[in-house]
């Protein structure tokens, strides 16, 4: 773990105005972000949790400066990206990317999935021979080349988010952020996917943040995590120790409400960390 953190929030606060009620009544200011700090370092899983509406996803967002802060700053690798014009984010762009939790509506249905997965790296301009580079990621994820010719619509949801993943791993990231990467696909094809997603941090030296409701997700996938509530993060530390033994009255009713991974999901995630 190094010392200068690969992602960083400090103090970040994001207000939005709530619809208007009247002509004469402005919205309110709604606080989605109230002052959060976090690290995220080279190499690890980092997994960020709470209900809808704790603020996790609008977090993830200005870590990828997507968003941007109303007050606190966000950095990557040292290097402030809050308030920067989007023309000086290339770099950004090419080492942090996402997978959303709806790979169909993330996904372009009018590209077959070769054009799908070359697109960042036209976007980017990288030298390199793309088609190499697409059956290269294929393999990686789990689906035959010649699918390369097939479009989203051909492909289960789980197939899917391979081809969401290998697009993701296009550019050569150090960073891929799930948001709620698996909470759309059926049981047994997340525990897939979340190997997947073990083996490919491996294989490709990957920093993984991941942000979801489903506690028993990070708990075994994530070597840290931070949960929030109302746009603060109230307990932040290594998974085991917070899921054994936690402080926050919050973090332990919820806790205390998700169930615990079994059968196959569970078998197949000890499987993977043996």
């Amino acid at each position: 773990m190094t010392a200068t953190p690969l992602l960083e929030a400090v103090g970040v606060v994001r207000e939005y105005r709530s619809p208007r009620q009247s002509l004469r009544t402005p919205g309110r200011p709604v606080r989605a972000l109230d002052g959060v700090s976090l690290q995220v370092h080279e190499g690890e899983a980092f997994g960020i949790v709470g209900e809808s509406g704790s603020g996790k996803s609008t977090l993830s967002r200005i870590l990828m400066a997507l968003d941007q802060p109303t007050a606190g700053v966000a950095t990557y690798a040292g290097q402030r990206i809050s308030g920067v014009p989007e023309r000086r984010l290339g770099f950004l762009r090419r080492d942090v990317q996402m997978v959303l939790q709806d790979p169909m509506s993330s996904l372009n249905p009018r590209m077959r999935v070769a054009d799908i997965i070359a697109e960042p790296m036209r976007a980017l301009r990288l030298p390199g021979d793309h088609r190499a580079r697409v059956a290269e990621l294929m393999h990686a994820v789990g689906l035959p080349e010649e699918a390369v010719s097939r479009y989203p619509h051909q492909f289960s949801g789980g197939q899917r988010q391979r081809i969401a993943i290998a697009r993701a791993l296009a550019a050569g990231p150090k960073v891929i952020v799930g948001d709620e990467p698996v909470s759309a696909l059926d049981v047994s094809v997340r525990a897939q996917i979340l190997n997947l997603l073990t083996d490919l941090a491996e294989q490709f030296r990957l920093t993984l943040v991941l942000v979801s409701h489903d506690l028993s997700v990070v708990r075994y996938l994530c070597d840290r995590v931070a949960v929030m509530n109302q746009g603060r993060i109230v307990e932040t530390g290594d998974t085991a120790s917070i899921y054994s033994d936690p402080q926050h009255p919050y973090t332990q009713r919820l806790l205390s409400a998700v169930p615990t991974l079994r059968g196959d999901l569970l078998d197949r995630f000890n499987r993977s960390r043996t």
